[in-house]
This record gives C-alpha cells, structure tokens and sequence, in this order.
C-alpha cells in the first residue's frame, strides 16, 4: 500500500478562516486519494474558526499555536509533525482554496514519472471563474518581483521559477536537503526563497496541467497589510538572494524606489503609501 499510494500530509494553515476554512476541507475530505491527513495548523485564531473545524472535520489533526506565528512558522509545525510521522509528502494548501477530487492523484502521478520533481503546483483558478490565477511564475531579478504567470498551459506540465506557497506538494525528501521554509519570513516570498532553494539543490519545479485548484484569496480584503508585508519579505528576499553582479543596481534600483515613495507620500498620503514608508523604515531604510 505504502508504495502504491505514499502518505501525503496536507497542512493548512489558519488565522481567522470562519469564512473560508470550512468549504477547503470540505472539498479535501473528498478527495479519492486513499493515502493523506490533514493537519489544521491554527495561528491562534479569534473567529470561532478553529473551534467550528473541530465540530465538523473530527478526520483532521489539529495544532493551535498561542500566537500568530506566520506563514513559514506556522507551516514548519505542522511540517516537522508530518516528517516525524514518515509523511512521504507534504502538500501546503491555504485555507481559502477549494480543491478537485482528482487534484492530488494527478500530482502524485506526475512525481512518480518525474523523480526530479521536488516542488510540484496544481493549476490554480482564480475563484469560481475560468480566469486563471497561477500556472507558473517567474522571478525579475531587475525589477525586484515575481509576475505570476495566468496562461493556459499547452504541455502536461510546466516548469517554474517558483511554486506558490497556495498550493505546493514537497517530497519530503526536499526537506530533508534543503531545510524548512525560512523563518525569517513572517508573510509572503518565503515561497520563492524555498523554490530557490530547492532548484539550486538539483530538484525541479513543476506546474501540472490536469491538477486543478481553486484560489478565493482572502488577502486581498486587508490590502494595506498585504502591501506592507509584499514589500518588507521582497527587500529581505532580494538581500538574500540577489547574484552579487546585480547587487549595485538593486542598491540604484532601491534608491529610485525609495525616491518616488517619498514623493508619493508627500502628494497623496494614502494608506498605501504609507504601508511602503512602514515597511521601508522596518527594515532598516531610511
């Protein structure tokens, strides 16, 4: 059974998801995949949310952190939890995604052709529409971010720059050699820091095509927060991970950043602008 059908761990990680918690594990408790366990990682929630889980979902395993301890933190509980327990692999699925009955039998198809595919992705639809909200990504070394590619694949598969933390089936085997997902990371690019990684560690990336997700993307009803910690986790992964040839023009490139957010202050005074000042000034620019 073990090598027809590898244990997969799926850990969702929660903060306040009363809205959307209960349809992600409704929609994984579905799946016609014989060998998984959710693992509900609860970041201290105030809404009811964790409490509602437990009543309606007793199948899952639950760990409740005393404080909001962040993407990565929170992840990496539920993570070592699931490798103590020979999970073969790990899925990281946000709580307001919707998932395919299929979706996990098709990913597990592809890793055991592609032996070298350490990170794998489903495609992800924005929502309850055919718009499409991920099907690869690429990293723009010279404009400081990641463009989300949003195009129907032509091929079974696709190969990434990065995975998106949304979705993300791991070997464990991936953990093993690269580590956990860096802690320095409080929310966002902490996805793009451990696919990095883990390309620069021989593994591949890959987007399937078949597998199908759906995303609801509740960050974006908090978008001055979304925005500051967008640009305060990119000036930590561009000082990480930037090739020292493109070090001294990410120094002018910030510069010029900094520049027109200061004069986007002085002119609007709007919270976005703001929320870049903030994170600026937190991270240790001026």
């Amino acid at each position: 059974m073990k090598n027809l059908y590898p244990k997969i761990n799926i850990i969702v990680l929660n903060y306040n998801g009363k809205d959307c918690l209960k349809r992600c594990l409704g929609s994984l408790f579905c799946v016609n995949y014989p060998n998984f366990e959710v693992v509900v990682v609860d970041n201290n929630s105030k809404d009811g949310s964790l409490e509602l889980a437990r009543l309606n979902f007793p199948r899952a395993t639950f760990i409740k952190n005393e404080q909001n301890l962040g993407f990565s933190v929170g992840n990496n509980i539920g993570i070592r939890y699931s490798l103590e327990r020979m999970a073969d692999f790990v899925l990281l699925l946000n709580n307001d995604t919707e998932v395919e009955r299929d979706f996990l039998a098709k990913l597990l198809a592809h890793a055991n052709i592609h032996k070298r595919a350490g990170v794998l992705s489903p495609l992800v639809f924005f929502g309850q529409s055919e718009n499409i909200w991920f099907s690869g990504g690429k990293i723009d070394w010279l404009r400081m971010k990641t463009v989300h590619i949003k195009e129907k694949l032509k091929n079974d598969f696709f190969s990434s720059d990065f995975i998106s933390g949304c979705a993300m089936l791991v070997r464990a085997e991936v953990f093993r050699k690269v580590g956990l997902l860096d802690e320095d990371f409080f929310l966002y690019w902490e996805d793009v820091d451990f696919s990095l990684r883990t390309k620069k560690a021989g593994f591949d990336l890959s987007i399937v095509a078949n597998a199908h997700i759906r995303h609801f993307e509740r960050s974006e009803e908090q978008k001055e927060k979304k925005v500051y910690w967008l640009v305060f986790s990119g000036l930590l992964f561009f000082q990480k991970n930037t090739p020292k040839y493109l070090k001294p023009w990410v120094f002018i490139y910030l510069l010029l950043r900094r520049m027109k957010n200061w004069k986007d202050v002085r002119k609007k005074q709007t919270g976005m602008c703001l929320a870049v000042r903030k994170a600026y000034r937190d991270f240790g620019l001026a």
